[in-house]
C-alpha cells in the first residue's frame, strides 16, 4: 500500500528502527504505539508524531493452529486454546489501552509534534489499500472469500456503531468533568 503512495517501505527489525532515524537512512516509522514508540526513544529523532494509523485501525492477536492437529484435539483442549487466544487477545488491547495515554502525553511534553494526517492523505491511503485488496482477491480466492466476509462485517458494525458506541464516544470526547 506505502509503495502505491509513493512511498518505499524498509522491513528492518524494532532495534535497528532509531539508529535508522537518527542517521536520515529511513525519513519515517510506523512501530507500535505511543507506549512502545516511548520505550524505543523515536521522540528524540522524529519531530512529528502523526495519527491516526489508517492501516492498523486497532490492535489484535492471531492464533494459528494445523487444522488437522487441532481437530484430532479432545473438544476441552480446543476449548482451553479458543479462550486462552480470546483472553490473550483482549488482556493486550486492555493493557495498551490503559498505557498508550500517558505515554502519548509524555511524547508531546517531550517534544514530539502531534499531527494528524488530512483527509486527502487518508483517502489516498484507503483507495490504496482497496486496490491492493481487489489485486490480492484476483490472485487468491481465498483471500477474496475472507475479506468479502469481513467487509460485509465491517460494514454492519460500522452501521451498529454509528447508532451506538460512536455517538457515545464522539459525545464522551467533547465532555469535560
Amino acid at each position: 500500500m506505502l509503495s502505491k503512495l509513493g512511498a518505499v517501505p524498509q522491513q528492518i527489525p524494532g532495534a535497528d528502527i532509531y539508529p535508522s532515524l537518527e542517521k536520515g537512512t529511513i525519513d519515517a516509522a510506523e512501530w507500535i504505539g505511543p507506549y512502545d514508540d516511548e520505550k524505543l526513544g523515536f521522540q528524540k529523532v522524529a519531530q512529528y508524531y502523526y495519527y491516526p494509523g489508517w492501516w492498523e485501525g486497532g490492535p489484535n492477536l492471531s492464533l494459528y493452529v494445523g487444522m488437522d492437529k487441532y481437530n484430532a484435539l479432545p473438544k476441552e483442549y480446543q476449548s482451553i486454546i479458543a479462550a486462552a487466544a480470546a483472553e490473550a487477545n483482549v488482556d493486550m488491547l486492555a493493557k495498551y489501552d490503559a498505557k498508550n495515554p500517558d505515554a502519548l502525553k509524555r511524547l508531546v511534553a517531550g517534544g514530539a509534534k502531534l499531527r494528524p494526517f488530512s483527509k486527502e492523505i487518508m483517502d489516498a491511503c484507503y483507495k490504496a489499500a482497496l486496490e491492493v485488496y481487489a489485486e490480492t482477491s484476483a490472485e487468491h480466492p481465498n483471500f477474496k472469500k475472507l475479506y468479502e466476509a469481513m467487509v460485509k462485517f465491517r460494514d454492519d458494525q460500522n452501521l451498529w456503531h454509528s447508532v451506538t458506541e460512536g455517538n457515545f464516544d464522539r459525545y464522551m470526547q467533547t465532555r469535560k468533568r
